[in-house]
């Protein structure tokens, strides 16, 4: 199984889209808050590139990107493949 983090906060609601997308391909992910958590914010935006927003996607070290990016993945036929990859590394 892929490992997959997702950034998030507790209002946002392209977190919970992302959530909802990876909730419907039935995948497991570990969902690292960063409501009000400076460090976990700075973390997530190193991590990310430099990007701030919320949610911030990644797909076994990978980073998808946000909601929108994911989405994209998903539309393009990009997503199932990475989740089946992981399946491989077991």
């Amino acid at each position: 199984m892929a490992l997959i983090v997702i950034y998030t906060t507790s209002t946002c609601p392209y977190c919970l889209a992302a959530k909802a997308l990876l909730e419907k391909k039935k995948v497991a992910f570990e969902e690292i808050r960063v409501d009000g958590d400076r460090a976990g914010r700075a973390r997530m935006t190193e991590l990310a590139g430099g990007r701030t927003s919320v949610p911030q996607i990644f797909i076994d070290g990978r980073h998808i990107g946000g909601c929108d990016d994911l989405y994209q993945l998903d539309s393009e036929g990009g997503l199932d493949p990475l989740l089946a990859a992981g399946e491989t590394k077991k």
